[in-house]
């Protein structure tokens, strides 16, 4: 019976069957009758019964019982106990002392008492039941027997009748009870029963939770194992017991014993098994399996399951099964799940095959690579040799990697969500590495892997193939696989070609001799199987044994005379064969092969290996000796393989170890050619003491156990420093994933439990919560962790984190920290190195001395300690080998040798980062050197050339000797270097080597912390063989040389364009300064990868000037809170919901409201500014009520928040006009004049206010509010500097003065703001930050990570644990950079709550309330969210989105709100805690992460508290652990607030000089002095670069700042300086730039790009081109998605500026244009911001056109801003700008014609092909619309679309000219011009006018309705376009024939009739000449017209001249 077999107890008959694993209270009675005596009794029992015949005499059951217990309850060993129970029972007893010895402690441990009677019955009763008319399985928790095995049955039910009649007996009745019992038993029908019953599991559900634990007592439908009836022969060998078949034939001998275990006859074909053919297959199944017939018969087998269902499985099978090919079923029904509209979603799914060997890996690949193919699927290897970057992971679909690298890879990327969580199939190849050293690896990512399925939810499928293996079920189970559907066991007589297999024992001791026996052996198997005629390889297990023993062979054969059976056929082709052979290089091949040998190895160059594949396949070789290599990488099968010796050297172990039972089954399995061979053989010879060790392995006995307790340290470090294990209770749970697990409850006894303990604790909770105890000690012990032991939870620190991302071992890490420090030498750290505990295993040989001792002599440059008699010693002389490239003879050196370099590598890079964590800079330099000169295997000290293969070494080392350094090499010309070639080549190369040029600029932020710019430039040429195709990777580092600290550190990538480009790059960051300042820091860069790679660059702090101390804050006072009541007006009053101001208000009230200096107020955010605002307000209503105040607001967003606020308060209840002034917001002249309040944004008010002179209302303005004025320092902080400027300037003109308030955060140099707004003390309040009215809590925590996305992942648990911890049932905030991170999170935060008792805590509200708001929702990603109580809250939502979640969160509904940053400005809802998620964002233009300005984190937390119901808030930031420091100092002290003026100072000057209000450099000069940058730069000089603040000094500074922004302004023709070099006069161009708010480049750019005849294409590559959208944001990854909506548009753009914002925006207008799809939510937000800007900039365009005169490029600029406003191009029908119309609906207008209706006024006829003859067609009915298009079209659709149809406007024009005519008779001063007329040489229609004069050409302009009933409205109907837009129109008067364009005109909303006047002057020269004039639309595409002038010039009189000049003179006057 298998249960006893495989040690378990646990499998439970009683009432039910209950499965134990899911921890059911057991019933102590109803345990397995095996545990108790009567198990002994009846298998005593039956062996009587069997071996005895029921012969009288013999011993009875009860004697033997007792005696048998009394020897079972001796202190005996189970071997001697066998012994003796042999003795005892004879040879018939084998089954019961097997059953005995496994169950002794059982049998002790029980007492001697009989359990309840019920047992007996339920048994009956199911018997019946099973055997019962048409039975199915039952399923539930009744007995869940599924078909089982009458054998089974039958045993169970006599054992039970058995202990029935027993207690009959005792009772003293009689036995006879129960015969009638067997009679149902009828074998037949129960075989018919069992069938029956499999049909029905197929189609019966599965319960999900039934994860079994127990054995062939359930029958599972797919296990095919024969080993129950194999069990039945038995037999001692070498004193082990092993079953084997029955026609085993054994030999033994002097020399040797021999055991042959025949092969096993194929299963027969059972009724249910169906071939499944490919041809039968869907499409994608026939792409991947071309070239195949069918399936073999285990994959048809396993084919349902497999390819149609998503169940975790687990096959066990014969090697060469054709496994690879289930995978690939598994592979194929993943991506059908992907499959959409026959597409497959590529980037949707990955998959991820984990093979146990490199060379396994690769043929993996190789074999899906060509099998995927035709579906367009990448697959990949990732492995130590094969290291892809993340780009090539991203585009890859199929993974294939080693269990150690996918454990690498998965240990770091929680966050690399890119990959982690796109797995969803993960396949384990050779899961019966179990029980291997590797095992623990494969623990740990199914456990992980499984915990990620539980708490994301989401789906990921496991395959797990194996060999045959015993303990299948316990695998099953770890794996997840449902045993009744996923669970398929196969035996061996499944194999494609049966085995046979030899197993020999050589008896002597003796090394020597027993050489001699093994070849002696061997020769004697291969000589039988050559007689036979078949081929044979024989395996060895080091490269020089191949030639050894192929040599020997030859030689026996020889000497015996046999050597001719050994010789090749000599077939045709051997003739071809023989040449080939003499052409390899390989002498031992050419030697060997005319006698049909050959050797095989992976030492042998890749073409002879080939070559000798080829030559066996085809038979030329007769004998093939090799190792085990070809095995796992080559399939090259042959008729019988020969194992020659079991010992192999492993370099790891560093001893020679038994070769595993993996490599066995693979060499076995390339026995037998599945074409040509009935069965295949195996032998394999090995020493006597091993062979039953072989034949138990290979007749799988033993169950695997797992090796995880080993490496339990390591593994639980790694889960704490991926985040997914953070307290003891986390890593008791994340134990009961591994297959440890599993075995510990099966086999407590193997891990150190005792029965006792297991009884207590059946779910080992205990247990595992001791272990997880010890080892958190160790680890806390070595500093990987921090262990609480009180509370239980453990923190990741530094060191643990770089251990497991390098993959170091505990023990090692352990002596690192006892032996490294700061300061040691190269020498030192190898010697560290070499101590590792990953070396342990090697071990110094006798042998090797000798070589070691030359070695050390020769390749050793730094001292070896420890010598050659140490294993450190050796290891330390291996890596110095190997870096010097030194040879090595001994086959167990080299192994070591590549060993040690592949670990030295990793382990020096972690000590590396352990270095640089720690921050020491000697130390880090070197340990960088270090790991490149073994990566290279160069030392520092060589040239660095030599890192180039191209270069001859003698060259090389000429080079060397004359001491050449790369910089002077770099100077010297190639000729100087060598002869023509080589010099050439030489300098090329020193060319190629990385360098980089670095510049520091510093500015003093506060006289503790510096500023670094750091620019950095490329310096070399790219070459993509040398440096790849990506990037190069530098470390930079800045180091304090007298205090040997690294105060900043940093890694950036130099990217390819930019090398090429040699674009500079800038990082920025900060860094600490101490007072007595240092002499100096280095910037030290070193490249990651290059050798002789790096830069230095010194920071000198002679010339530092620290900027002055900041005055104290002002303190508050303690007051009594006013009441409102001090405001004196009652109907002020009622506006407060208060009664009383707070403190702050209350000290500022006096100075507010009843005095009119110029106030600054800095107090933190929440402490009611906006009443100061409002206090402000209400002065002026009291004292100027005439005049007007100014709110400006730094965002869209506040202003919206403050009109909606103040509309209400102020405007209804005040009956104050209050008007909103944005760029979406444009009210007309009169709104603004008529305003008393106007909100407005800073660039918006900067727009209007530059032209004040002629704009009264600005005049007009008496208070300007300016709120979040510490943005100044922001980059949107220029315009506040300007508009304060102006503002003060014209109040100097005007003399009136205009009151300034300024509102802010806390402000560290409160008092320089202060004077430049020119406020006394008496208007200065900075209070300190902490004068919050509720104090806030903050917490920094810092992470390390140098990838963005993977740090913003590690942070997502400790958010979650902040909420639980901090907040867990109020509000909570997280603000985050991106929209993308935005969604992340809150998916992760799910992720976690799935995981709680209650997934929807954040939820306030009923459930189904809020699905009924859901399904309002259109977001996908909300919809989810919101469901578990979290909103999401960025740009890129709906409005609607956005105003829900809103509401939501307000009002407590939801608990969590995720936004980006802008909500932090934009809204006001405070939370309890607020959460920064990271602090930097991704920026654009730079194409990095930035940091956020200070003021953004200073804002997100000033939302933490929420005054009315907390009393403290909290805020908790998640930085990058590098800039902790940074933010601790500066989130408590107030933030300097520095001037960015300087970059955009041009622009402004322009916008004064357009003015009028500089004229002179001295004007502008003065200009600066009265900015805030002029006060800055007094204050703290270095920060602007100053050097001193002497007078001279600064004037100097100043003159030249003035100098170069205008001369970048002349650069761009925007203004011109005088002769005398001192006045400035305007320009057009600088006119039209200041008007348009452009800035000055784009001007420029114009002027240059635009030509006289410009196309549309044109005109939008220059529109895309402009300046304003540098800003544009290319995201990450951004640059593809850009490549790939290229491949839909129209126009092609430039293929390698895909991460540039101008393509970007190119190719969104291309979009919007072609309503092509967006990829992403974010284009869309993105394509509103770039549409807002779009018109501005195509005026500005049209008017530079008109400017220059071009009447074509003018004209297609009209249709560019028609194309934007509608979103359509040009050459489409008009008729798609309708609503819902689509090109598809075009032929209903084309087919449509009047004819069926006459109509009455004889309407327009005939198809319809644009907007004017549809809106004639239809004469304002919509009916007749509906018509043409309901076919297509639904009703609601139809409407939308006529609206818009019935709104366009139709223009009647009618033209006159004005003007003087010198003609007595009749003196007119107007002409009309006439309409068409039918002829051109009609006089009637040519004007004559006078030449070279001004007219006036006068247009009306009247409009028809069409059916449209609503209130008119001057509103464009612009469905597409983003903001609301006025109508309008362009008047172009141009000339054709000379593509002139004369007058240009624009007007607006024509109501009902307009009148537009167009001055223009008549040519110089007489003759007939005809104007057109265009009337085109600025909205609407296909509304223009245009009509034709003609003119008859005739000379000019004096008397009109005249009139010209008059006129001429009076137009001056006229306003323009």
């Amino acid at each position: 019976m298998a249960e006893e077999q495989n040690g378990d107890n646990r499998v439970f008959f009683g009432k039910n069957i209950v499965f134990s694993f899911d921890m059911h209270d057991l019933d102590h009675s109803e345990e397995l009758p095996v545990n108790d005596d009567s198990f002994l009794w009846c298998e005593v029992g039956k062996y009587l019964n069997e071996s005895q015949g029921g012969t009288p005499g013999g011993p009875t059951t009860e004697d033997l019982c007792c005696t048998l217990y009394e020897m079972l309850a001796s202190t005996k060993s189970g071997d001697e106990l066998q012994n003796e129970l042999f003795e005892l029972l004879g040879p018939e007893g084998f089954e019961l002392i097997e059953k005995l010895l496994q169950n002794r402690s059982l049998i002790l441990e029980r007492s001697l008492t009989c359990p309840s009677d019920n047992r007996f019955q339920t048994l009956q009763e199911q018997c019946k039941k099973f055997i019962g008319e048409n039975t199915k399985p039952n399923y539930g928790c009744q007995v869940t027997i599924q078909s089982e095995q009458e054998k089974l049955l039958m045993k169970q039910y006599r054992r039970e009748e058995k202990r029935h009649a027993r207690k009959e007996k005792q009772a003293g009745e009689d036995g006879e009870v129960s015969g009638d019992g067997l009679m149902c038993f009828d074998p037949k029908e129960l075989r018919m029963q069992r069938e029956l019953a499999l049909l029905n599991a197929r189609s019966m559900p599965v319960l999900g939770r039934q994860r079994e634990m127990d054995f062939e007592k359930i029958h599972y439908p797919h296990v095919y194992d024969s080993r129950a009836e194999a069990m039945k022969t038995s037999a001692f060998i070498g004193g082990a017991k092993v079953f084997l078949p029955e026609a085993v034939q054994r030999e033994n001998n002097k020399m040797y014993e021999e055991v042959k275990i025949p092969h096993s006859e194929p299963m027969p074909i059972g009724i249910e098994e169906k071939i499944v053919y490919i041809k039968d297959l869907d499409e994608i199944g026939q792409l991947a399996f071309k070239g195949m017939k069918r399936l073999n018969r285990i994959q048809s087998i396993v084919f349902e399951t497999a390819y149609n269902t998503n169940e975790n499985m687990l096959i066990c099978a014969p090697t060469g099964a054709g496994k690879t090919n289930i995978a690939m079923l598994t592979v194929l029904h993943e991506i059908r799940q992907h499959v959409q509209h026959g597409v497959i979603k590529k980037d949707e799914f990955k998959i991820v095959y984990v093979a146990p060997m490199k060379a396994l890996a690769a043929e993996m690949t190789n074999y899906f690579s060509k099998r995927l193919e035709p579906l367009g699927i990448t697959v990949k290897e990732l492995t130590g040799d094969m290291q892809l970057s993340k780009g090539e992971i991203l585009r890859t679909q199929m993974l294939v990697t080693t269990p150690e690298k996918w454990d690498v890879v998965t240990r770091k990327s929680v966050g690399d969500v890119a990959l982690s969580q796109l797995v969803k199939l993960l396949i384990l190849d050779e899961v019966h590495l179990l029980h291997e050293d590797r095992g623990p690896v494969l623990e740990s990512i199914v456990a992980r892997t499984l915990r990620q399925v539980e708490s994301t939810q989401s789906m990921i499928r496991i395959l797990g193939l194996s060999a045959t293996l015993p303990n299948y079920l316990d695998v099953a189970t770890f794996l997840h696989v449902n045993p009744c559907i996923g669970l398929f066991y196969f035996d061996g007589r499944f194999r494609p070609v049966p085995l046979g297999q030899t197993f020999i024992g050589i008896k002597t001791t003796n090394k020597v001799q027993q050489l001699n026996h093994m070849d002696e052996v061997c020769y004697e198997n291969v000589l039988k199987q050559i007689m036979a005629g078949h081929q044979v390889m024989v395996f060895v297990h080091a490269r020089n044994a191949t030639v050894r023993t192929a040599m020997g062979l030859r030689e026996k054969a020889k000497n015996n005379g046999h050597i001719c059976h050994f010789l090749s056929p000599q077939g045709s082709d051997y003739g071809q064969a023989e040449k080939q052979v003499q052409r390899s290089r390989n002498k031992q091949v050419r030697e060997l092969f005319p006698d049909g040998f050959s050797i095989h190895h992976a030492g042998m160059l890749r073409q002879d290996r080939s070559l000798v594949e080829n030559l066996f396949s085809n038979g030329h070789i007769k004998v093939l000796v090799c190792t085990a290599t070809l095995a796992w990488g080559v399939n090259l099968p042959a008729h019988a393989v020969v194992i020659k010796g079991t010992q192999i050297y492993a370099a790891k172990r560093g001893s020679f170890v038994d070769l595993g039972i993996l490599d066995v089954m693979q060499i076995f399995g390339r026995a037998g050619r599945p074409q040509f061979d009935k069965f295949g053989e195996g032998v394999i010879i090995t020493t006597h003491d091993k062979l039953s060790h072989y034949l138990t392995l290979l007749t799988q006995q033993n169950p695997i156990e797992s090796q995880f307790l080993e490496s339990l340290a390591d593994n639980l470090n790694a889960e704490i420093a991926l985040g997914t294990v953070t307290n003891v209770e986390e890593a008791v749970k994340w134990i009961s994933y591994t297959y440890l697990y599993v075995r510990m409850r099966a086999n407590p006894l193997v891990y150190g439990i005792s029965h006792k303990a297991y009884q207590m604790d059946p779910g080992l909770e205990k247990h595992r919560e001791q272990l997880v105890i010890e080892v958190g000690r160790k680890l806390d012990k070595a500093r990987m962790i921090r262990f609480e032991e009180r509370t239980g939870f453990f923190s990741s620190t530094d060191l643990g984190r770089t251990a497991s991302h390098y993959y170091i071992k505990y023990n090692t890490i352990e002596t690192f920290n006892e032996l490294f420090d700061a300061h040691k030498t190269e020498g030192d750290i190898l010697a560290i190195v070499s101590k590792a505990e990953e070396f342990e295993q090697i071990k110094v040989r006798e042998e090797e001395i000798e070589e070691l001792d030359t070695l050390l002599n020769d390749f050793c440059e730094l001292p070896a300690p420890g010598g050659v008699e140490n294993n450190y010693g050796k290891i330390n002389i291996l890596l110095q080998t190997y870096i010097s490239r030194g040879e090595m003879d001994s086959f167990s050196l080299i192994s070591d040798s590549a060993y040690v370099a592949q670990n030295a590598a990793r382990i020096v890079r972690a000590l590396f980062e352990i270095a640089l964590r720690k921050r020491w800079p000697a130390m880090t330099y070197r340990l960088l050197n270090l790991s490149k000169v073994i990566d290279k295997r160069l030392w520092g000290w060589v040239s660095p050339l030599r890192q180039f293969s191209v270069l001859p070494p003698s060259v090389l080392s000429k080079l060397e000797e004359k001491n050449l350094t790369i910089d002077k090499m770099k100077d010297m010309r190639k000729d100087e270097i060598g002869e023509k070639s080589i010099g050439l080549k030489v300098k090329q190369c020193v060319h190629q080597i990385p360098s980089i040029i670095m510049e520091a600029t510093i500015q003093p932020i506060t006289r503790t912390v510096l500023r670094v710019r750091l620019n950095i430039a490329p310096d070399f040429t790219w070459n993509d063989q040398v440096h790849g195709t990506v990037g190069e990777p530098w470390w930079i580092w800045v180091e304090d040389p007298t205090n040997d600290h690294i105060y900043h550190s940093e890694y950036f990538i130099i990217q390819k364009k930019q090398v090429i480009t040699k674009e500079p790059q800038l990082l920025v960051f900060t860094i600490p300064i101490f007072e007595p300042l240092p002499s100096q820091y280095y910037i030290r860069a070193v490249s990651d990868r290059w050798l002789g790679a790096e830069a230095v660059c010194i920071i000198n702090f002679q010339h530092l000037i620290l900027p002055e101390r900041h005055p104290p804050h002002t303190e508050l006072l303690d007051l009594q809170p006013l009441p409102i009541t001090a405001l004196g007006h009652r109907e002020y009053e009622v506006l407060y919901k208060f009664t009383h101001f707070n403190p702050i208000q209350t000290q500022i009230f006096h100075t507010l409201y009843h005095t009119d200096c110029n106030v600054l107020l800095g107090a933190p955010t929440g402490s009611g500014k906006t009443v100061a605002a409002e206090l402000a307000i209400f002065r002026v209503f009291n004292k100027y009520p005439t005049s007007k105040a100014v709110y400006i607001a730094p965002l869209k967003a506040l202003v919206r928040e403050r009109i909606e606020d103040w509309k209400v308060r102020i405007e209804e209840k005040l009956g104050k006009k209050v008007v909103e002034l944005t760029g979406d917001v444009t009210p007309d002249m009169r709104a603004i004049a008529q305003a008393d309040l106007i909100v407005t944004t800073p660039e918006k008010w900067d727009g209007v206010s530059r032209s004040w002179q002629n704009r009264s209302y600005v005049q007009k303005v008496s208070i300007l509010i300016i709120d979040e004025i510490h943005l100044l320092g922001d980059e949107r902080g220029p315009v506040l500097e300007v508009i304060v400027s102006r503002t003060n300037f014209i109040s100097s003109h005007t003399e009136k003065p205009v009151r300034v308030v300024g509102l802010s955060t806390a402000l560290a140099n409160a008092r320089d703001l202060a004077d430049w707004l020119n406020i006394n003390q008496m208007g200065l309040f900075n209070f300190r930050p902490s004068v919050r009215p509720v104090p806030l809590e903050v917490h920094i925590q810092g992470f390390p990570g140098q990838h963005y996305c993977p740090r913003m992942a590690s942070m997502n648990k400790p958010a979650f644990q902040a909420i639980r911890s901090h907040s867990p049932a109020k509000p909570v905030l997280i603000f985050v950079s991106s929209r993308r991170q935005t969604r992340l999170t809150a998916l992760d935060l799910i992720a976690f709550l799935a995981t709680e008792d209650d997934p929807k805590q954040w939820l306030k509200m009923d459930e189904r309330e809020m699905n009924d708001i859901i399904v309002t929702v259109r977001e996908s990603n909300l919809k989810l969210t919101l469901a578990f109580g979290i909103g999401m809250h960025h740009a890129g939502l709906h409005e609607r989105d956005r105003k829900t979640v809103e509401e939501l969160f307000v009002n407590c509904k939801i608990q969590v709100l995720i936004a980006t940053s802008t909500l932090a400005w934009g809204v006001n809802f405070p939370a309890h805690l607020v959460i920064v998620k990271g602090t930097e964002y991704y920026d654009g233009k730079t194409r990095r992460y930035v940091d956020y300005p200070i003021t953004d984190v200073l804002q997100m937390m000033g939302r933490a508290g929420r005054p009315q119901f907390d009393d403290q808030g909290k805020a908790v930031i998640l930085v990058h652990d590098i800039k902790k420091d940074f933010y601790k100092k500066f989130l408590y002290e107030p933030f300097p607030v520095e001037s960015s003026l300087l970059e955009v100072l041009a622009d402004h000057l322009n916008a004064e000089i357009a003015a009028g209000t500089i004229t002179s450099k001295q004007d502008a000069m003065d200009y600066i002095t009265w900015t805030y940058f002029f006060r800055r730069l007094i204050m703290n000089p270095t920060y602007y670069n100053l050097d001193d603040v002497s007078h001279d000094t600064m004037n100097k500074y100043l003159s030249s700042l003035v100098e170069k922004s205008l001369f970048d302004l002349e650069c761009s023709y925007c203004i011109e300086i005088g002769e005398d070099n001192r006045s400035i006069e305007p320009l057009t161009y600088g006119r039209i730039a200041s008007y348009y708010y452009l800035k000055h480049p784009t001007i420029g750019m114009f002027k240059d790009q635009l030509k006289p005849e410009s196309n549309v294409e044109e005109l939008l590559l220059i529109l895309t081109n402009s300046d304003e959208y540098t800003d544009l944001p290319v995201r990450h990854n951004e640059d593809q998605m850009n490549s790939e909506l290229a491949k839909h548009l129209p126009i092609e753009v430039n293929p390698h500026s895909f991460d540039s914002s101008h393509t970007k925006t190119h190719l969104l207008l291309q979009a919007h244009f072609s309503h092509a799809m967006l990829p992403c939510p974010d284009y869309a937000t993105d394509t509103k911001t770039v549409l807002d800007q779009a018109i501005r900039i195509c005026q500005a365009m049209l008017d530079v056109a008109a400017h220059h005169g071009w009447l074509v490029t003018a004209l297609n600029i009209t249709s560019l801003v028609q194309m934007v406003v509608q979103g359509r191009w040009i050459y489409d029908s008009s008729l798609l700008t309708l609503p819902n119309i689509e090109p598809q609906h075009l032929y209903l207008f084309r087919k449509w014609s009047q004819g069926k209706r006459k109509s009455v006024h004889g309407g327009y006829q005939g198809p319809i092909e644009c907007l004017p003859e549809l809106m004639a067609a239809c004469e304002g009915k919509e009916n007749v619309f509906a018509s043409i298009v309901d076919s297509e079209l639904q009703t609601a659709h139809i409407s939308q679309a006529w609206n818009f149809l019935c709104r366009l406007p139709i223009l009647n024009v009618s033209l006159s000219i004005k003007g003087c005519w010198d003609d007595p008779v009749q003196p007119q001063n107007e002409v009309p011009v006439p309409s068409l007329t039918t002829d051109i040489r009609d006089d009637k229609r040519w004007i004559k006018l006078h030449a070279d004069q001004e007219y006036v050409l006068q247009i009306n302009l009247q409009r028809t309705q069409m059916g449209y009933q609503g209130k008119q409205d001057s509103k464009a109907v612009a469905p597409r376009f983003p903001k609301v837009k006025d109508e309008g129109w362009f008047l172009i008067l141009g000339e054709v024939d000379k593509k002139e364009l004369i007058a240009l005109k624009r007007t607006g909303y024509v109501r009902n009739r307009n009148t537009v006047s167009v001055a223009f002057y008549t040519p110089e020269t007489p003759g007939k000449c005809i104007y057109t004039l265009y009337l085109m639309s600025d909205s609407y595409l296909g509304m223009d017209q245009q009509y034709d002038i003609y003119l008859n010039i005739i000379p000019a009189s004096t008397s009109a001249q005249v009139s010209t000049e008059v006129s001429d003179a009076m137009s001056h006057l006229a306003p323009k």
